[in-house]
């Protein structure tokens, strides 16, 4: 394990944020606007465009919890070392892949070929994230000594399910690609529910009250 001298968690967490609002943005580059010359070509357009438009929103609110989540990680952490930056970086590759799986997903959304592209995408992400996670707490990386081994495992759990149902998604594509797109959609809306209702294990929230001092 090495540590790099002037190299900090602030830094890092900077990069990451910087990738993901980049990636965010050129998300929005699929959606083009041709010359048209007629209001019925216009209808027709916009029909054609709803799988695309379907899938940025689709990508960008993914993202989004994929950004939530690896802040949620940081806090927990109190320092980094040369190993944990390039998991990070082979984190950020696999963000920065889904534009184009995005628009795969959103050109072809039928064959099965880009919807298991599309959900391999998520599995390596979540899988990285997941990597994060337990190299921090393998080499000791954590803000906090109070954090036991039963939290950091309820952790580690909640991390792997969201490459679990994503792969079960993928599993679908063999029955028809559109149940494993509805299966992206449905895991995204548990978890945007589950951060905005604050659904969190008991032994997170009392870490989190110990941390803030409330009662």
């Amino acid at each position: 394990m090495t540590f790099i001298a002037g190299m900090s968690k602030s830094r890092l967490e900077s990069l990451t944020d910087g990738i993901f609002a980049t990636v965010m943005t050129v998300l929005v580059l699929s959606l083009s606007v041709p010359v048209i010359t007629s209001s019925s070509a216009i209808s027709s357009y916009l029909h054609n465009l709803t799988p695309i438009i379907y899938g940025y929103v689709l990508s960008f609110l993914i993202l989004g919890v994929f950004w939530i989540r690896h802040h949620s990680i940081f806090s927990f952490i109190s320092k980094v070392d040369s190993s944990f930056l390039w998991l990070n970086l082979i984190f950020l590759l696999t963000i920065g892949f889904i534009p184009f799986s995005t628009e795969l997903l959103g050109r072809y959304p039928l064959y099965r070929e880009t919807v298991i592209i599309y959900g391999a995408n998520l599995v390596a992400t979540g899988l990285c994230l997941q990597a994060l996670w337990s190299y921090a707490v393998r080499w000791k990386l954590l803000v906090s000594p109070s954090l036991d081994e039963k939290t950091m495992g309820t952790i580690n759990r909640r991390l792997f399910g969201g490459p679990s149902l994503y792969f079960v998604g993928i599993l679908f594509s063999f029955i028809d690609p559109l149940i494993s797109v509805f299966i992206y959609a449905i895991v995204l809306a548990y978890y945007i529910l589950a951060s905005s209702l604050h659904i969190r294990p008991r032994a997170i929230s009392k870490y989190r009250d110990d941390e803030t001092g409330k009662p």
